[in-house]
């Protein structure tokens, strides 16, 4: 997973979990979706990616990985 890709998981999940922490309801799903998405950040690993064979990573950042 590239730099960049883990900056805007952490950024979408951050607003996520703020919207399901303050509006509630619904937005209880939109907690647990911003969970999962800094989880993704912080591992670095994102199983649907994975299954799609999806990289977002460039060629010099393979070589090294």
């Amino acid at each position: 997973m590239a730099l960049w890709d883990a900056i805007v998981r952490v950024l979408i999940g951050a607003i996520l979990i703020f919207l399901g922490i303050e509006k509630g309801g619904v937005f209880v799903i939109a907690f647990w979706v911003g969970v999962i998405l800094i989880l993704t950040a912080i591992t670095g690993f994102c199983p649907l990616y994975k299954i799609a064979g999806i990289s977002t990573k460039g060629d010099e950042e393979e070589a090294t990985a």
